[in-house]
């Protein structure tokens, strides 16, 4: 991507001043590609280089892990507490609005999916299953830094790589991060990309330079 940083601080002089902090998104517009083919979908978990800007928040689901988790976590689930979160409808839609990741012990999976899965499962918030005797800790550590990154139905993706109060070169390295990362995993790479726009939460898109 050409003149980026340009193309940041473009956006971010368009952009009128609110009341929070918003977030810089990355859309990228595709073309040529079939996403009735299960192969031309994905969904990635990719790490910034440069993080988030902001803190996220992680809920663990836990049963050996627990002890750890609670040092390192937002929120720890233990396996006792499965059935009856899962009964409690309102209270798991908040939670799964209010926390960005979530992980849970693998071994805890099956029970998960049955009393979780429903709410969590349709909003994209399944946690991610953590191997027996595996850090939760490194698991959470990549998590406070990573975006979610998903081709579905739509040859459109709108992914989150900063906060507003970042530094310019660290929300361009960010994007051209990501960037990359998506036309590794497109069939014909950077030929399937249509065009690419960088804004504010509630600000103009700004078009970037993709050839």
């Amino acid at each position: 991507m050409k003149n980026i940083l340009e193309k940041l601080k473009k956006a971010q002089t368009d952009s009128k001043p609110r009341k929070f902090k918003q977030s810089w998104d990355l859309t990228i517009n595709l073309r040529g590609i079939n996403l009735k083919k299960p192969e031309n979908r994905f969904k990635l978990d990719f790490m910034l280089p440069e993080g988030r800007g902001k803190p996220l928040k992680v809920c663990v689901v836990a049963d050996a892990m627990a002890a750890e988790a609670r040092n390192h976590a937002d929120l720890v689930i233990t396996k006792d507490e499965i059935e009856s979160l899962g009964k409690n409808r309102k209270k798991l839609k908040r939670l799964a609005k209010d926390y960005d990741w979530f992980f849970g012990e693998v071994t805890l999976m099956a029970q998960i999916g049955k009393s979780l899965g429903v709410v969590l499962g349709t909003r994209g918030k399944m946690p991610k299953p953590v191997p027996p005797k595996a850090s939760i800790t490194s698991f959470i550590a990549r998590a406070r830094k990573s975006t979610m990154i998903a081709l579905k139905e739509n040859p459109v993706m709108h992914i989150p790589i900063g906060s507003e109060d970042m530094e310019p070169d660290k929300v361009a390295r960010n994007a051209e991060a990501v960037y990359k990362a998506v036309t590794e995993k497109l069939p014909k790479g950077r030929n399937s990309v249509k065009s690419a726009y960088i804004k504010l939460t509630m600000g103009r898109p700004v078009k970037l330079e993709v050839a």
